[in-house]
């Protein structure tokens, strides 16, 4: 049995769900007036998907349209269609005599359950879309609507927020509040903004806020109580539960709060990558810059810069990672043809990945909101996820072969460009990852299905892959070769072409409806010995047609620049690479050169753990230093830059530097 409270009904009414037999589930308005018996309404049937335990524990009406969202036991949302039309209803006044009259205590009367012997006269009905096992087998604890969007929460540590699109349940994606909390039971929205998430942690009742990260209330009761309830606000608070029979009370005044933040964190741990989402124009503000963070402590953090109040305010967190976030890659918009395409605001697909082998996908939408504190909202919608163990599990005859590294790292991502043609027959998005496994794997994103599967891979390196760097060489006829840069511990930086492979892949993938064996990458093109030990940053920047300028920084503290041509010739139209130029600079750093950005053909920035920003101007055969400046983060892991146009027309160079904190100089 559960008490739903529906929009629009009068405050001595309610619904009332119950469960019953060979899952069906029976919808009943019951109206208590005071002074008379209790009229109940039948009001609809319906049935519940097949499982072993075929009950409901939750409901709650939509406030958009007829529609009804119920959990179950066995962790699956479902939704109902909901009439509230008295055509088909079926009434009692559910007393023997069938008068309204007050009733006598003592009189001995009995309910007549008279609208349950007719319900057959009410269709059963089938819910109209079904996610099973959304929160594993325990079971689905609540699931509420607010600003327009379902949140449902379960015992398996996260909820979900969800919304209605085209009559179907999307989910949209996920949060886990806190380490440890693995039987979430409600969800509560105070009137201030923050969400506040009720559970239980081991023995104790746990309250925890999603603003500021922490409990607020810690309560020890034994844990894990089926019948409870709690209730606060700013005086005082109280929990009460059932123990072994007992009905057991907690009350406690509300302490005054002797803790003042001073500067928010933006993560727990080490920053480890960063990137520039754009800017948002916000009425009454400046503009503002929206970053993008990494870090160890196994969440991306998307955060809103200004340069006026020089204060970084977060949006929101993504932590659907289990282990730490080393790489991040943003595929952005190509225009109102593309899907992604959005005139609201700032759109881009977000790939994140990191240990375990896991990587994410996310559709970010940030526009203007004057309400909110930054001026920023930013919407989320999870896409897609891929796990190289989940992959393995699915392979055929994988007894034969060698298991893959569950450790596996994903060092480096980078977003093929130029795939989005009418050369492929879907719209697929491809991805280039650095595997600390020693592979370089290419993998496939199909948005409109939500699936990102591998589809090409090759071992060449031998050993951990650092850096991959995807580029485009176009020629005059049009005609599109996409390349890749990859670079390993060893110092070597290898050059691939990998536009068969993503033509066939894509082929492949259209023909088999999403599902295939992952291709081989082969031999790469041109292989550079550019350092002594390993390649912690890569890029690469176009000088003229068929001309690139690739930059590399190693451990040892030097940095190397090479002139590379691309041609493709002959009638099979194969990919031709040479080097017109190379120079090396030993020791430009006195540590580990973590960063490096081309900004113009002659005009290089470098980054070191020794906390300096170096300007370099390249010429043939020569490396030499501009200017020199020091910034604040130890421990660099990573930088980004992004120019900006002034109202003079003056072109200024900006730069976000990440490690143990972030700074934008």
């Amino acid at each position: 049995l559960g008490w739903v409270p529906r929009p629009g009904q009068t405050p001595d009414a309610t619904a009332l769900l119950a469960s019953g037999p060979d899952g069906e589930m029976l919808w009943m308005d019951v109206v208590h007036r005071p002074g008379q018996a209790p009229t109940v309404r039948l009001m609809g049937r319906y049935l519940l998907p097949p499982c072993k335990q075929r009950w409901h524990t939750c409901a709650t009406f939509l406030p958009q349209g007829e529609l009804l969202v119920c959990g179950d036991r066995r962790g699956s949302l479902l939704l109902f269609p909901c009439s509230s039309s008295p055509g088909g209803a079926v009434e009692s006044t559910n007393i023997a005599n069938g008068s309204t009259e007050p009733v006598d205590e003592g009189s001995g009367s009995k309910w007549e359950p008279s609208c349950l012997l007719h319900k057959r006269h009410l269709p059963l009905e089938a819910p109209l879309s079904v996610l099973f096992g959304l929160h594993g087998k325990t079971g689905v604890t609540s699931v509420t609507c607010h600003g327009g969007y379902i949140y449902s929460t379960g015992r398996d540590g996260v909820y979900r927020q969800l919304c209605l699109q085209a009559g179907q349940l999307q989910v949209l994606r996920k949060h886990r509040p806190c380490k440890g909390l693995q039987w979430i039971e409600e969800l509560r929205f105070t009137m201030d903004g923050d969400l506040l998430v009720l559970g239980f942690h081991a023995d104790n009742f746990v309250v925890w806020s999603s603003r500021t990260g922490e409990n607020l209330h810690c309560i020890p009761c034994g844990g894990g109580h089926r019948s409870w309830s709690y209730w606060s606000n700013s005086s005082a608070e109280a929990f009460a539960f059932i123990k072994c029979g007992d009905v057991m009370l907690y009350h406690c005044d509300a302490k005054p709060c002797e803790q003042q933040v001073l500067l928010a964190s933006l993560h727990g741990r080490e920053i480890t990558c960063v990137r520039r989402l754009g800017t948002v124009e916000v009425p009454g503000h400046t503009t503002v810059n929206v970053f993008i963070t990494g870090s160890e402590d196994t969440t991306v953090c998307i955060l809103v810069l200004s340069e006026h109040s020089r204060a970084a305010v977060p949006l929101t967190w993504l932590s659907d990672h289990i282990s730490s976030v080393r790489a991040l890659a943003l595929a952005s918009p190509a225009g109102p043809g593309d899907k992604s395409f959005s005139s609201k605001g700032l759109s881009a697909l977000l790939f994140s990945a990191g240990g375990r082998a896991q990587i994410e996908c996310y559709r970010l939408l940030c526009a203007d909101n004057p309400a909110s504190e930054s001026g920023v909202t930013c919407s989320v919608v999870h896409v897609a996820s891929h796990r190289l163990d989940e992959h393995w599990e699915r392979k055929k005859n994988r007894h034969k072969l060698t298991k893959m590294d569950p450790e596996t790292r994903y060092m480096s991502l980078s977003v093929v460009p130029g795939t989005s043609t009418k050369q492929l027959p879907t719209s697929w998005k491809f991805l280039a990852t650095a595997c600390s496994d020693g592979s370089v794997r290419v993998f496939g994103l199909l948005e409109a299905t939500q699936k990102l599967l591998l589809v090409a891979e090759s071992f060449h390196h031998q050993r951990c892959v650092l850096k991959v760097e995807a580029f485009l060489y176009t020629r005059a006829g049009g005609e599109r070769k996409q390349l890749l840069c990859s670079a390993a511990t060893d110092g070597s930086i290898a050059f691939w072409d990998i536009t068969g492979p993503i033509a066939e892949a894509a082929e492949a993938l259209h023909q088999a409806e999403g599902e295939m064996q992952p291709l081989t990458l082969g031999s790469p093109l041109l292989t550079v010995m550019a350092h002594s030990c390993g390649v912690n940053s890569l890029d690469i920047h176009q000088k003229a047609e068929g001309q690139y300028l690739v930059a590399s920084g190693s451990d040892d503290g030097s940095i190397h620049v090479c002139l590379l041509e691309v041609t493709v010739g002959g009638a099979t139209a194969q990919t031709c690479l040479r080097v017109l130029e190379r120079v090396a600079r030993p020791c430009a750093h006195a540590a580990h050169v973590t960063g490096i950005r081309v900004l113009r053909p002659h005009l290089l920035l470098s980054a070191s753990v020794d906390q300096r920003l170096t300007l370099w101007h390249w010429a043939l055969g020569r490396l030499d230093v501009l200017s020199t400046t020091f910034f604040h983060v130890p421990d660099l892991a990573e930088l980004d830059c992004w120019e900006v146009a002034e109202v003079t027309g003056e072109l200024r160079y900006y730069c976000a530097l990440c490690g143990r904190g972030l700074e934008v100089l």
